[in-house]
């Protein structure tokens, strides 16, 4: 009987039948897990996205050497993940690698709607690059944080496993990144087409 194949199956099996040598089995945890980490290492690194495909690269190359002492009902592959994500960003910031901001390839840029018109689509393209800009500025703990909750839509829970530290202060330092963006965006209000009674 074959073996399942589906997206039911967990990620602990797929690790499991990756190091014991199936490469359908790598496959399909790339094409589950490496999306997310790319978009959440191009926030990371202020929207350079060469950057943010080599970051992913290395984090699933890194998955595979760890495969064969994957420890089943341990950490969620997820987490894992972007743990090391987050400390391969925070670690080509510190070597100040350049961390250009193009509006052609900025990810909030492409999902402007469609149907909207070229005005709108500038406008929203205006505002992505104001807010990767103000996402770098923050320091990478905040930055991190705010990311994993406010974009990527994690539970503090697992942004507090992700990052290793208590829920407090995952609401601690997204709470300061907020306020930072705020205050950052904050003269940029008229300039990214927002009026002043919304």
């Amino acid at each position: 009987m074959p073996r399942d194949t589906g997206p039911e199956q967990d990620d602990d099996a797929l690790i499991a039948r990756y190091a014991s040598g199936e490469g359908a089995a790598a496959r399909m945890l790339t094409a589950r897990h490496a999306p997310r980490a790319l978009r959440f290492a191009t926030r990371m690194l202020g929207g350079d996205i060469a950057e943010a495909e080599d970051v992913t690269q290395e984090a699933m190359l890194r998955l595979w050497r760890a495969a064969p002492g994957w420890q089943p009902g341990g950490a969620k592959v997820s987490t894992w993940l972007y743990r090391v994500v987050a400390n391969l960003c925070i670690d080509r910031r510190r070597r100040n690698l350049p961390q250009p901001v193009d509006p052609a390839s900025a990810p909030a840029a492409t999902l402007a709607d469609g149907a909207a018109g070229p005005l709108a689509g500038l406008v929203d393209a205006d505002r992505a690059m104001a807010l990767e800009a103000a996402l770098a500025a923050l320091p990478d703990r905040q930055r991190q944080a705010v990311v994993l909750r406010h974009i990527e839509g994690m539970a503090n829970p697992e942004i507090a496993a992700v990052m290793d530290i208590g829920v407090e202060a995952v609401e601690s330092l997204t709470a300061r990144g907020k306020r930072a963006l705020a205050a950052m965006l904050a003269g940029r209000r008229e300039d990214l087409g927002y009026d002043d009674d919304r």
